[in-house]
C-alpha cells in the first residue's frame, strides 16, 4: 500500500477508493501544501442516483472531513448529450422540464453527505448548464477541438467498447468527452479546481480533462478514480431484486435500503464498512473478522450506519426496529413498504403472478412465474408453489393486508382500499 504525506490519499488508500491516478506524487504535495478544491459530476437521468454513486459521494465526503473543498457538479448540461460510458445504447433524451425535476430531487441527499457554506472548506453545487449552455459552438469547435484527437477518442473504452460491440453512437454522445474535458477547463478557471475524481468508467474522460487544462492554460490538475465495485459472487452493486437500489426514499423505502445493506454477501462485509462508512479502521478489522451466525450482527451495523448517512439516523433506526419485529420476533409491522390495491381486485381474486407484478414486486409476470417456481415469493410467511394461486380477501392478515415477500431482501405489505 503506497504511503503518502497528505490526509487525504492516506484514509483513500487504507479504505479502498483509490483505482487510478494521473500524478499521485504531484497531487499528494499539493493536499499537503493546503486547501484544495476538487470536484465530481453527476448527471441527473432519474430523480435519484443509485449506490453505485455512493462510492464517489462518500470519497468527497472523506475530502472534506480532511480539510479540503469539493464542488458538487450537477451535470444540467451534459444531461442533455448522455454520457455512453458503459453504455450499449444510447440514453434517452430528456426535456429541460424533467432534467430540472430531477436535479430538484437529487439535490437532497448531497446535503447530508457533505457540508455547504461560505467557508474555504465548505462544499459548493454548481451546474454546468451554467457554462455549456452558453458556449457556441463554432467557437468551441475552433478553441477545444483541436485539442482532441479522433484517433485516440477512439481508443477510449466509451467509445471503442461501444464499437466493438457494433452498438451505434451517436455524434451527440461521441461529444460528450469534450465537454466533460471542458467542465474541468472551466472549474479550474472558477474556482481554481485541481481535482476530478469518479469512478473508473470515467477515466478516459478526466485525462482529457487534465490534458486539455494543461495544452490551454499551461496548468497542471489531476485525476482520480475509484474502484466500480462489484459484490463478491460478481454482481454490479446497485441492484436488489432486478430493481435499482436507489439513494432518495421517495423511490425506495428506508426499510428496503436497510434491507439491502443487511443482505451484504459475507465476503463484503469489511469492504463495504471501509467505503460506507465511517467506523474506525480497527473497529471494522473486528466486525469483518466476525465467524458464522456472528457476521450477521457486522450486517446489521453496516446496514444501520449507512442508511443513516444516506436517510438520517431516524430512519435507520426505523428500519432497524422493523426489521428486528418481522423477522426476529415474527410481529407484523406497519413500518414495512406498504403499497395499496383496488380491493375490487381482491374479491374477485387474482393471480398470484399478476399481483407480483402489479404491486412493483416484479417487472413482469414472466419474473414473477420463474421466482414463484424456484421457491423465491412467500405470502404471509407461507411459501407459493402455484403460479396460477388466486389471492383474494380471504389472505388478507389479522391487520387487513396481505404480506408478500420476495426472498429475505424484499417484504411489501398489500392494503385493500
Amino acid at each position: 500500500m503506497a504511503k503518502f504525506k497528505s490526509e487525504f490519499l492516506s484514509v483513500a488508500s487504507e479504505r479502498g477508493f483509490i483505482h487510478q491516478c494521473t500524478d499521485e506524487t504531484a497531487l499528494d504535495a499539493a493536499l499537503s501544501k493546503g486547501v484544495v478544491t476538487g470536484y465530481t459530476g453527476y448527471d441527473c437521468t432519474a430523480k435519484s442516483h443509485h449506490v453505485g454513486h455512493l462510492v464517489p459521494m462518500m470519497l468527497q465526503r472523506w475530502f472534506q472531513k480532511c480539510g479540503h473543498r469539493p464542488i458538487v457538479l450537477i451535470g444540467g448540461g451534459t444531461t442533455k448529450v448522455g454520457d455512453p460510458s458503459g453504455k450499449d445504447e444510447s440514453r434517452p433524451l430528456l426535456t429541460q422540464e424533467t432534467i430540472e425535476g430531477n436535479i430538484s430531487s437529487i439535490k437532497s441527499v448531497f446535503e447530508r453527505i457533505v457540508s455547504f457554506g461560505n467557508q474555504p472548506t465548505d462544499a459548493i453545487m454548481l451546474n454546468n448548464d451554467s457554462w455549456l449552455s452558453q458556449l457556441n459552438y463554432i467557437e468551441f469547435l475552433r478553441d477545444i477541438g483541436p485539442h482532441f484527437s479522433i484517433n485516440r477518442m477512439l481508443t477510449m473504452d466509451s467509445v471503442k467498447l461501444r464499437l466493438e460491440r457494433e452498438q451505434a453512437m451517436s455524434f451527440l454522445e461521441f461529444n460528450y468527452m469534450l465537454l466533460q474535458a471542458y467542465d474541468f477547463l472551466e472549474l479550474k478557471r472558477r474556482h481554481n479546481c485541481l481535482l476530478q475524481s469518479a469512478g473508473s468508467d470515467q477515466w478516459g474522460n478526466i485525462v482529457m480533462g487534465v490534458e486539455l487544462c494543461r495544452r490551454i492554460d499551461e496548468t497542471q490538475v489531476f485525476g482520480l478514480t475509484t474502484p466500480l465495485l462489484t459484490t463478491s459472487s460478481g454482481a454490479k452493486m446497485g441492484r436488489s431484486a432486478g430493481n435499482a437500489v436507489w439513494l432518495n426514499s421517495e423511490m425506495l423505502p428506508d426499510f428496503d435500503f436497510w434491507q439491502y445493506w443487511r443482505n451484504t454477501e459475507d465476503g463484503d462485509v469489511g469492504r463495504f464498512l471501509r467505503i460506507f462508512t465511517e467506523l474506525p479502521l480497527d473497529e471494522i478489522a473486528r466486525l469483518e473478522a466476525l465467524g458464522g451466525a456472528e457476521i450477521n450482527e457486522a450486517k446489521k451495523i453496516l446496514a444501520t450506519e449507512v442508511t443513516a448517512l444516506v436517510r438520517g439516523r431516524e430512519a435507520a433506526g426505523a428500519a432497524a426496529e422493523a426489521a428486528r419485529r418481522t423477522f426476529e420476533s415474527g410481529e407484523s409491522t406497519e413500518d414495512l413498504p406498504t403499497t395499496e390495491l383496488a380491493r375490487s381486485k381482491l374479491a374477485a381474486g387474482i393471480p398470484i403472478f399478476q399481483l407480483l407484478r402489479e404491486i412493483g414486486l416484479t417487472n413482469s409476470g414472466g419474473e414473477a412465474r420463474r421466482l414463484i417456481r424456484g421457491g423465491g415469493v412467500r405470502l404471509n410467511d407461507a411459501p407459493i408453489t402455484d403460479e396460477e394461486e388466486r389471492i383474494s380477501l380471504s389472505d388478507l392478515g389479522a391487520d387487513g393486508c396481505l404480506r408478500l415477500s420476495i426472498g429475505k431482501k424484499r417484504h411489501v405489505l398489500v392494503k385493500p382500499v
